[in-house]
């Protein structure tokens, strides 16, 4: 293991040698990371290129396919939108979140072709950002890694990533996001954002430009958004962040250093099953502030000597289970930094070195019923006190050497990673209070405490060849994987230690696999027309963190169930054909996936109530699932002040056997050659965008096929339509330069629909509808920015 000395010494010699991979152009053979961040830099021989204005281009060039978001296309949404959100409108992309923002830690969801997020890789600028998962244990989600005004590009992979990738879980495809590079010129940007729900937001952005090789940029963010649901206080969000680039740009190479610094407070909202929302509506939510409302109905569902006194049962439609004070909230202090060198040694060798470090410290604190007992009074109120920490550093390198109609790259990847979950009970509660901080103090009750240690190492070599003039592109090589987790159950800091029957496990799990193939080929048959073709195996390691991965169950279930598992894998083909020529964009894909020993996750509780005796995790080997679709997308500019962007995309993803079901008895559940959950069969998206003089607007409507939320298909929500609205007007130099009056209306018609579902809650069957599984969508809210660039 690298000690911090090691990192920091490591650190000096890329900044005093500059070292680095790729600083040449990026490969059309391989969507990688150093690619991708090349890229941004420099436009390469095989790079379509773009036009200010333009949303999204097509993977020119690629052996697998590809669609890359600009920054345009963030302006049909408000300022400050997660950039996976954005993502929404790309063939076989099903990205979800209950707020128009996307920022919400607990719904911010993707499913690209029969993965879910956690099957899915990501990377900023070269630094791995984990699985996607709430609850992370090994990274950080794009909003609180990047404020999205200094996005440079988002590249989407949707079915097989390159082998740089600096991932454990991309099964599928891969993200990879791109910061923009500080600014050749002196600058200064801005904006202001007031909209529904009391939103307001402000980011201001400092550009040094460039001075003798040496330039950067300091930006930051500051916003805050109430709940949209019925919870009338404790009910606000705040993001406060600060993203930081310099860049030093010599003859052969150059230095980039980036920081990011976000802290994250979020009310959330309630979980909902399809029963409570057909007697209580979309927006059910706290009691907050009628705290004696809330302690009536308490009452009914706790044991203690005078509650039965004094329970107001809940009337019609409520009932008492449905009562809750507010949805809790969640914190996120996040700090990442890395430093990179590029060098090149000669005209057809260059190497990248990289490192970099990332802490997380988090927490979900939740008011749930249960007995406080205190001097001036018992109340049927406990906090539930959930804690995270991550402490994760690591280093990549890479060299590129072209020889002949060869291009040859070989990198690795390491990090080390020790993160923590515990959950601690207060029941000691008095009054309300706002949860929206770090609780101080000691605990009463522990019920889980959990520390894990990560290794990860990994390897990849390949070569890119190209015949024919240049015509045919081949790239094959392979990666190498390993990654331990260590876990062992901890004592904690309550004053009564976690009892054995909801203590989570000691043990230790390994992913291994020394061959993980990948080929390509690529055919520009006329400087228009191209065809291309793909096939990759991937392995993901285990996933850990609360409610994730198969050693967050107590020790009894991990010792029944930890020698049987066996790592989730998958085979996959890709291929199609692009047309690229002037005003036109298409690209359409075809695939099949082999999806081998699916682990499904479940919890027979709902998210309030998984305090409770008998709510433990179980993982269940669903076997194989079966993925196969086509995906069309098509960008047509017929006149330079217009763009007109539509995807479509057909994707039948199914399990192959029945799932033997077992909990305190095994039952054989009908699940062979039904869709997977949360996995939309259609998809249809287009974007309209107009530019004429100082005024612009973008349209964008999606349609989203039905999804279910149970194995056995007996439980599903239905498709829906919704549409969102960017207006702006350039108003020249009225006061201050680049001023810009902006409008955005999300979900523009009001359509109300389940947007995220709860993967942990997922369940074979659910005849009474009763499973709380889903969050409700946004109504129609409404933004306006002014901004200014000068």
């Amino acid at each position: 293991m690298l000690s911090h000395t090691g990192y920091s010494r490591l650190a000096c010699l890329l900044a005093g040698t500059a070292l680095a991979t790729l600083a040449g152009t990026a490969s059309a053979a391989d969507l990688s990371t150093a690619a991708a961040v090349a890229a941004v830099n420099e436009q390469g021989a095989n790079e379509p290129s773009y036009e200010v204005g333009d949303i999204v281009v097509v993977g020119k060039g690629q052996t697998r396919s590809v669609s890359t978001l600009l920054p345009a296309n963030l302006e049909t949404l408000p300022p400050g939108t997660s950039v996976q959100k954005a993502l929404n409108f790309l063939p076989g992309v099903s990205a979800q979140s209950i707020d128009a923002l996307g920022v919400n830690e607990q719904s911010l969801t993707l499913q690209v072709r029969g993965f879910n997020t956690t099957h899915l890789g990501y990377a900023l600028d070269g630094v791995p950002l984990g699985d996607g998962a709430y609850n992370n244990y090994n990274g950080l989600t794009i909003s609180r890694a990047l404020i999205s005004e200094n996005l440079g590009r988002a590249d989407l992979a949707t079915g097989i990533a390159g082998l740089s990738i600096p991932s454990t879980s991309n099964l599928g495809g891969a993200l990879i996001y791109s910061s923009s590079d500080p600014r050749k010129t002196w600058g200064v940007r801005g904006s202001q954002t007031f909209g529904s729900e009391d939103t307001k937001r402000t980011f201001l952005r400092l550009d040094t430009g460039e001075h003798h090789g040496f330039s950067a940029y300091v930006s930051g963010q500051y916003s805050e958004q109430d709940l949209f649901v019925n919870q009338d206080a404790w009910n606000q969000s705040t993001g406060k962040q600060l993203n930081a680039k310099a860049r030093y740009e010599f003859e052969r190479g150059a230095i980039t250093a980036f920081a990011d610094i976000s802290r994250t407070n979020q009310a959330d909202d309630a979980y909902l099953s399809k029963d409570m929302q057909s007697r209580l509506g979309w927006d059910w939510a706290g009691y907050a502030p009628n705290w004696q409302a809330f302690l009536d109905r308490a009452y009914c569902s706790v044991t203690g000597p005078t509650a039965p006194a004094k329970c107001v049962p809940a009337t019609a439609p409520e009932k008492n289970s449905d009562v809750t004070f507010t949805n809790g909230q969640i914190l996120r202090n996040d700090e990442l930094y890395y430093v990179a060198g590029d060098y090149r040694i000669t005209d057809s060798l260059s190497v990248r070195g990289q490192v970099y470090k990332h802490t997380d410290k988090g927490a979900g604190n939740n008011w749930i019923v249960g007995w406080s007992i205190n001097p001036t009074g018992n109340l049927p109120v406990q906090i539930r006190d959930t804690r995270y920490t991550i402490d994760r550093e690591g280093v990549l390198g890479s060299a590129t050497w072209a020889i002949g109609a060869h291009r040859l790259q070989a990198g690795f990847w390491l990090e080390d990673n020790t993160s923590s979950a515990a959950r601690y009970i207060w029941t000691n509660v008095t009054e309300p209070f706002s949860l929206a901080r770090f609780l101080k103090g000691q605990p009463n009750n522990a019920q889980w405490v959990q520390q894990t240690t990560w290794t990860t190492r990994q390897f990849y070599v390949q070569d890119e060849v190209k015949l024919l003039n240049d015509a045919l592109t081949i790239d094959f090589g392979f990666k190498s994987t390993y990654s331990k987790s260590v876990a062992e159950a901890q004592r904690g800091i309550a004053v009564n230690a976690p009892p054995a029957s909801s203590q989570f496990a000691s043990g230790t799990l390994t992913a291994k696999d020394d061959f993980l193939p990948e080929i390509g080929v690529h055919w520009q048959i006329t400087p228009e027309h191209e065809l291309f073709a793909s096939y990759a195996e991937n392995m993901a390691m285990y996933q850990g963190g609360f409610k994730l991965g198969p050693q967050s169950v107590s020790q009894a279930v991990w010792d029944a169930q930890g020698h049987t598992l066996k790592p989730e894998t998958s085979n996959s083909f890709d291929g199609g054909y692009r047309y690229i020529s002037g005003p036109l964009q298409i690209a359409l894909s075809a695939y099949h996936v082999s999806f081998n020993d699916r682990l499904l996750q479940y919890n027979p509780c709902p998210t309030n109530q998984q305090q409770n005796p008998g709510c433990g995790n179980s993982f269940h080997n669903a076997g194989g699932v079966t993925s196969t679709g086509v995906e069309l997308g098509v960008l047509w500019k017929p006149v330079p002040w217009a763009t007109w962007y539509n995807s479509a995309s057909l994707n039948k993803t199914t399990y192959d056997d029945d799932l033997n079901w077992c909990t305190a008895t095994c039952v054989v559940k009908e699940t062979e050659g039904k869709q997977q959950v949360d996995t939309p069969k259609e998809m249809f998206a287009s974007v309209l965008t107009l530019q004429r003089g100082g005024f612009s607007a973008s349209l964008m409507g999606k349609y989203t096929g039905r999804r279910y939320y149970t194995y056995t298909n007996d439980q599903s929500f239905g498709g829906y339509t919704t549409f969102d609205l960017g207006l702006s007007y350039d108003l020249g130099n009225v006061g201050v330069n680049g001023a810009k009056l902006a409008v955005n209306v999300t979900n523009l018609t009001g359509k109300r629909y389940a947007s995220n579902f709860d993967s942990s809650v997922f369940a074979p069957d659910d005849a009474a509808g009763s499973i709380v599984v889903f969050h409700s969508s946004a109504p129609r809210q409404v933004f306006a920015t002014i901004s200014f660039d000068f």
